[in-house]
């Protein structure tokens, strides 16, 4: 008999939760995870006063406990884990810095179309058909979700026929035909960065789904920060009679006759099983970890080759002995661009030093208590495409990072008229880097690969079995079928686990 029924492969957001549903269904798992702690990127880290949330800005698809979003209705539900959700006041506030554009932009469908319209008049109407689109999209991707992979083809013709002729094209070319104005279009963009593409390449369908899901049900956070989750999913593996070990990196998934038969850790162990669900890209799994090389098929290689790798990110975390109110901050999500041509944005995240886009958050505007009275938590994102800091010599590391950092501060200092700098009691800076080292992603990429239309969400359902090169391992979180971001990367782990499940004759 083998060691274990499953192996999960990292700790992260799919490893946890494919954790948990397998050890619900009573299947022998055991979670092997590098770092000493789980989460992956859902974690937190102390400095001084302050408990820092390392990258989450907001979750899509959580709703409220009367109205569950498939978030929720995951953990709560299907996995019997418990988190404080906390509400986001507001959807955003975007600043272009050269087009003196300011917007601060509601949730709720009605009132985010009047909001678009008070900002740019007479774009309402077009605005609210585009966002019916949106929610016609979700609804067909719901639909194929229950379904479980078999569709009635008549019922997706008949029901779900927008869906279906705008899942070949991107945000842009869908967007251009609904003659919207483009002073809206610069407000109802805001969101891009979060897939981090721009819209000329962006799959319509990932993009309407998450600007629906969020304008529809608003935005969520842990009250604790992510670590909070990531501790309930642990307890809950824990509970289950699931085993996880940290600080134990896997070095081998060893395969036979293109079949999983285990594992060997950086300790030197062996863990015998015929599954292993990994929680690192195809791009790891394929060129570091199957063993032999042998093993790994050439079209495996061709599948991973083809695909784009996505951003890293740079954070720069701020403990601020001064409350909101007296900075001058009265919103929780700042957008900052300097324009909103996205192409040339996109380009600059290969700029070293000079950063024009940024997504800030002030922890403090959902989670009043997130820290002592009369202090504030920030942190400062911007994106970086892979190897951009490869260029930086050991020696210029130090100097180069805090380079960045004050000109990202500035540069929201500059937008939004405030003063911080004279308020930092605490700074910790993250770079592409320091995301590798934590987690082990590829490159430090936070995110997985890019969704353009041709390997977007559809195009990946479609293709799950056609690219299973190795019998018996599947792959969970950003760099799977349901692309990247936290609840993607949750819900993909709860559906990995279950085909496993299949593969197993358990379900």
């Amino acid at each position: 008999m083998a060691d274990y029924d499953v192996i999960v492969i990292g700790a992260g957001n799919g490893g946890l939760t494919a954790g948990a549903q397998l050890s619900a269904r009573g299947a022998r798992v055991l979670v092997l995870e590098q770092h000493n702690l789980p989460g992956g990127f859902a974690s937190s880290f102390v400095r001084g006063r302050f408990e820092f949330e390392p990258s989450l800005h907001e979750l899509c698809d959580v709703g409220p406990a009367g109205d569950k979003g498939g978030v929720r209705k995951l953990l709560e539900d299907d996995l019997g884990v418990e988190v404080d959700f906390v509400r986001v006041p507001e959807a955003y506030r975007m600043i272009l810095t050269t087009e003196n554009l300011d917007v601060t932009m509601p949730f709720g469908i009605e009132e985010f179309a009047d909001a678009v319209d008070g900002y740019v008049p007479g774009s309402r109407a077009a605005v609210r058909s585009y966002l019916d689109l949106c929610r016609e999209v979700l609804d067909a991707l719901n639909y194929l979700g229950a379904s479980k992979g078999n569709p009635d083809k008549k019922v997706l013709l008949k029901q779900h026929g927008n869906f279906l002729r705008t899942a070949p094209y991107t945000v842009e070319e869908v967007t251009a035909r609904f003659g919207i104005p483009e002073q809206a279009k610069k407000i109802l963009y805001a969101y891009w960065c979060y897939i981090g593409i721009p819209v000329s390449k962006m799959s319509f369908t990932l993009w309407s789904a998450m600007l629906y899901k969020y304008l529809a049900t608003g935005g969520y956070i842990p009250r604790y920060r992510s670590h909070e989750m990531s501790a309930a999913i642990e307890e809950r593996i824990l509970k289950n009679g699931g085993r996880i070990e940290y600080n134990t990196r896997v070095d081998k998934i060893l395969v036979e006759q293109g079949k999983v038969t285990g594992v060997e850790t950086s300790h030197g162990e062996r863990f015998s099983t015929s599954h292993v669900i990994c929680n690192a890209s195809p791009t790891v799994a394929y060129n570091r970890l199957v063993f032999p090389k042998s093993e790994v098929p050439r079209t495996a290689y061709r599948q991973v080759n083809a695909r784009t790798h996505g951003s890293s990110a740079f954070v720069v975390y701020l403990g601020l002995d001064a409350s909101p109110e007296d900075l001058g901050l009265m919103d929780y999500s700042y957008f900052i661009y300097e324009h909103m041509d996205i192409d040339r944005l996109y380009a600059s995240f290969s700029d070293l030093c000079d950063p024009r886009v940024q997504a800030t958050v002030c922890l403090n505007r959902a989670v009043p208590d997130c820290s002592p009275p009369g202090t504030t938590i920030m942190s400062f994102t911007i994106l970086y495409r892979p190897g951009v800091w490869d260029r930086v010599a050991p020696e210029d590391y130090v100097s180069v990072k805090r380079k960045v950092a004050d000109r990202l501060i500035r540069n929201f200092e500059q937008a939004m008229h405030v003063s911080l700098r004279d308020h930092i009691e605490e700074i910790e800076v993250a770079t592409p880097q320091t995301f590798a080292r934590y987690t082990g992603s590829f490159a430090g990429g936070v995110y997985g690969y890019e969704p353009e239309p041709w390997d977007s969400i559809i195009p990946r359902m479609m293709c799950m079995q056609d690219e299973l090169y190795i019998d018996g391992l599947r792959f969970a979180g950003g760099n799977a079928f349901r692309t990247y971001g936290y609840s993607s990367s949750l819900l993909s782990g709860q559906t990995v686990a279950l085909l496993t499940l299949r593969d197993m004759g358990v379900v």
